[in-house]
């Protein structure tokens, strides 16, 4: 007798099978004017219940160019395993063929040529486009949106989410959990929970003073498709008061909570569930770690670490589904469910080609309402770049690099750090740098620049805490983001070392100067989590800089020595 966990196997062969590693037929298509939207959209209905994934939005609106990375590390047990893949790797693992669509939307290998043969991706009008067939092929299909929707742009930042809350609420979502949301602040979040017409959910959003379940967010919500009782169990980013400053949400309190979470499942199953699916922004090796912790979970939709993956992973029982972000993909999961229980699926990874996708009219026209009392500000050019400006990999992306040159130049200092947050849209070479583009790469509510000085010793501490961060075996003490970039100063990193080992080498670039422990050096940065923070917005700060310069030109950055991957 075959066990559920090998049927599910066979499932995900024929998944695989139905399309080169789920894409459908566009995986293998030569040209970018060979793709048609039916294409794209072409998927064999499955079984009885429909789920549609997106997440990490970061308010892009329109299409964009996004370059997925070069580098992305994986330690202890996940070490060379999805999303830890990349480039040729990547493309061997799922028999992608170099130049093609598939190859231009997952991998980073000539990213530029390819970009202006395939055109940019996202548009969420063009991703109405592509919900709206899949609820013509099944009208009662459950879209969830991951999170980290409401960050990411000027007219986000401006209109405190406002743009993105109207955009979302036309596709019509039937739930979502959250994680940047909560750096609007704990008021305005409020305000926008109590109007959602859908469900905002988080089993670990809780209440700080009392430890308990915060009200206002519910652990799980049902819905009846298919004739199958459905629960879905939302699932916040888990590190909020630390990867973001907690003044901001002083009511709340985080956390993985894996009782409670296995508590809920329980509960839904108790209750009659046949299907539980956790919408998740835990970050994908935490939601493989959880998947192998709490028990009844049927399907993980995983939400904050960017990852695009073309098959979801099977974990014990639990399949977890990755979606990319920016609008730059939408999931669609077809699940037969049986006597209470997840038989097996199809899943198909859609890439929003938005050259092929057709935009949705009254989406776009939504969309231009949004933007306009904005219009001029974010066309307005600043500059040109003859580099490809990207963001995503674990130690540097050139975006981060420009905001580092920024700093040491606009605010006279010896060393620049820059987060290494994943979000923000590509730029390739020729393009134009508008006010728009500076502000998808660095628009968040605590954005001031500071200039503060600080000792080697203080220099090292900071990073080899956000190397743990990325780096600690365990995915429980991960926060999903990448290495903090660093302007004016070179370094060595052994991933494999513990806390506190990992960095050496440290040298000041212009002069080759050791950094001395003990000497105190200017320290330019932003995004700092505390309260009070002084200084000029990011955005201003870089905006000088782009415009003094006119062309941006970057040397290759070498600072960095990486061992032990």
């Amino acid at each position: 007798m075959i066990s559920r966990r090998d049927f599910l196997q066979v499932s995900m062969a024929a998944s695989a099978l139905y399309g080169a590693g789920g894409f459908g037929n566009w995986a293998r298509l030569a040209a970018q004017q060979a793709l048609t939207q039916d294409q794209l959209l072409q998927f064999d209905t499955f079984g009885n219940v429909s789920l549609i994934h997106v997440t990490d939005i970061h308010a892009q609106l329109k299409p964009i160019w996004f370059r997925e990375p070069s580098v992305n590390i994986g330690v202890g047990g996940n070490k060379g395993a999805v999303p830890h893949v990349t480039g040729a790797d990547f493309r061997k693992l799922y028999g992608i063929d170099d130049g093609s669509p598939s190859a231009y939307a997952l991998t980073c290998t000539d990213f530029a040529s390819l970009a202006r043969e395939y055109g940019k991706v996202g548009g969420l009008d063009r991703v109405a486009t592509v919900i709206n067939a899949i609820r013509a092929d099944r009208p009662d299909a459950i879209l969830l949106d991951g999170g980290d929707t409401w960050h990411g742009s000027m007219t986000c930042h401006k209109t405190a989410g406002q743009d993105m809350v109207n955009v979302m609420n036309a596709l019509k979502p039937d739930a979502m959990t959250f994680h940047w949301e909560f750096t609007l602040g704990s008021a305005r979040v409020q305000e926008i929970v109590q109007g959602l017409p859908f469900a905002a959910l988080g089993q670990n959003i809780f209440d700080a003073e009392w430890d308990e379940p915060a009200e206002l967010f519910k652990p799980y919500r049902f819905f009846e498709r298919g004739g199958v009782k459905v629960a879905v169990i939302g699932q916040a980013f888990p590190y909020m008061p630390i990867a973001n400053p907690g003044w901001m949400f002083p009511e709340y309190s985080f956390g993985i909570r894996d009782e409670h979470m296995q508590k809920m499942v329980d509960e839904v199953r108790g209750q009659g569930a046949e299907l539980v699916v956790c919408l998740s922004h835990n970050g994908f090796d935490v939601d493989k770690k959880m998947a192998g912790i709490v028990t009844g979970i049927d399907v993980i939709l995983s939400g904050h670490t960017h990852d695009a993956l073309p098959e979801p992973v099977l974990v014990g029982e639990t399949i977890i589904v990755a979606s990319g972000s920016n609008g730059k993909f939408v999931s669609r999961v077809d699940l037969d469910v049986r006597d209470g229980r997840m038989m097996g699926f199809r899943h198909k990874l859609i890439p929003v080609f938005s050259d092929v996708i057709a935009p949705d009219p009254q989406v776009a026209t939504l969309i231009d309402e949004q933007r306009a009392p904005y219009k001029a500000e974010l066309e307005q050019v600043i500059g040109t770049t003859d580099d490809l400006l990207y963001r995503r990999g674990n130690f540097n992306g050139s975006w981060d690099d420009l905001i580092c040159d920024a700093l040491l130049s606009e605010r006279d200092a010896d060393i620049a750090m820059s987060p290494g947050v994943r979000w923000g849209p590509s730029l390739i070479p020729g393009d134009p740098i508008t006010r728009e583009d500076i502000w998808n790469v660095t628009s968040m509510s605590y954005g001031k620049a500071y200039r503060s000085e600080m000792t080697g010793e203080f220099i090292k501490v900071i990073l080899e805490d956000v190397a743990d961060n990325i780096f600690n075996p365990d995915p429980y003490y991960q926060q999903g983001g990448d290495m903090v970039r660093i302007g004016g100063m070179g370094y060595r990193i052994d991933i494999r070392k513990p806390q506190g080992s990992r960095i050496s080498d440290m040298t000041l670039l212009g002069t080759g100067e050791r950094i001395d422990p003990a000497k105190s050096y200017v320290v330019a940065g932003w995004a700092s989590v505390n309260e009070g923070t002084e200084g000029p917005q990011i955005w201003d700060v870089v905006e000088r800089h782009i415009a003094r310069l006119g062309i941006v030109k970057l040397p290759e950055n070498t600072s960095v020595t990486v061992t032990g991957a």
